[in-house]
């Protein structure tokens, strides 16, 4: 008998399958594809309220500063006088001073973080009475710049705390107004910012070191580690964004925040010693009614936080990427 061929019409194929009998699926409609569109657009319309409110609260002033910083602004009427007032500032030795007395407190952002990282480290090892010591610290992040400002001014000025403190240990010789010179009273307002710092950065440290994993301590100790041999190569490599995160925190902190503990201990002075360029905002906009200038210090002082933002950013990566 001779074999029956059998004939494979087009339309006797499977529905949708390709030649080589695999199967095309690239006809059918794909369902997921309309469902996650969908989920898409839901999102999008979800937050176009925030989206909305943060154009409105922040986007558009600071496109207002920007604006009114190229204007000869009284607070009523603006006239345009475009780069004027950038010539004004980079010609007026106070900024220059101003702006060497916010470097100058930038020098104490190491402090600010490094001291609060290791008193973290300390309470980390639940040392005896650590929940007492951890509410104690976190007073500082609890009280106001005013009222602790008002405390400073009590600490340092000439019949104060710390020249009684002096008196007490038999330093009677030691006589410090830090208050009464620009470079002095510049350094008590770094001193009152460090310990303001405390609170914060021992929250974000303690909260990042209770997620650490405990096993590598205890292999590191097994072979024979020390506690500061673990600490730089072990903790402190897995702590790094949350270093990044305290230092970007406290840098916004020493160049945005400050003002109410400017006002309340010095008022800027002696002279210009403690004005930052926060306050230097609102002296020349406030004070002298030239809000145009003030502006114009603000978009400054917005450029150049973002710009150091960025470079603590950039550096915390690298060491993030070492680590």
């Amino acid at each position: 008998m001779s074999a029956a061929r059998t004939e494979v019409l087009p339309g006797d194929r499977g529905e949708g399958s390709a030649p080589g009998g695999a199967t095309a699926l690239s006809g059918r409609p794909r369902r997921g594809g309309g469902l996650h569109a969908s989920r898409r657009r839901s999102g999008a319309l979800m937050t176009l309220p925030a989206v909305a409110l943060v154009a409105a609260l922040l986007i558009v002033p600071i496109g207002q500063a920007v604006y009114y910083s190229l204007t000869d602004w009284d607070g009523f009427t603006a006239h345009w006088v475009g780069v004027g007032n950038f010539s004004r500032l980079f010609s007026n030795p106070a900024f220059w001073d101003v702006l060497q007395n916010n470097l100058l407190l930038l020098l104490t952002v190491p402090v600010a973080v490094s001291v609060p990282l290791g008193m973290a480290a300390v309470l980390h090892t639940h040392v005896t009475g650590w929940k007492f010591f951890r509410s104690v610290y976190f007073i500082p992040a609890a009280i106001s710049w005013v009222v602790t400002g008002t405390f400073a001014v009590r600490f340092f000025a000439q019949d104060g705390i710390l020249n009684h403190l002096l008196d007490g240990v038999g330093l009677h010789s030691v006589q410090l107004n830090l208050l009464a010179h620009q470079r002095s009273a510049l350094l008590a307002v770094g001193i009152t910012f460090i310990w303001s710092q405390l609170g914060p950065n021992i929250v974000i440290f303690v909260a990042g070191m209770a997620n650490l994993e405990p096993s590598l301590d205890e292999a590191a100790r097994v072979d024979g580690a020390g506690p500061l041999r673990i600490f730089w190569s072990i903790t402190l490599p897995q702590m790094a964004r949350f270093v990044q995160f305290a230092a970007v925190l406290t840098i916004i902190t020493a160049f945005t925040a400050l003002f109410s503990l400017i006002f309340v201990m010095t008022g800027g002075g002696p002279g210009d010693g403690t004005t930052t360029l926060e306050f230097f905002v609102y002296q020349q906009a406030f004070t002298q009614g030239d809000f145009g200038f003030g502006a114009m210090l603000g978009v400054v002082l917005f450029v150049l936080v973002a710009l150091i933002t960025v470079i603590v950013f950039v550096l915390g990566r690298i060491f993030v990427k070492d680590a």
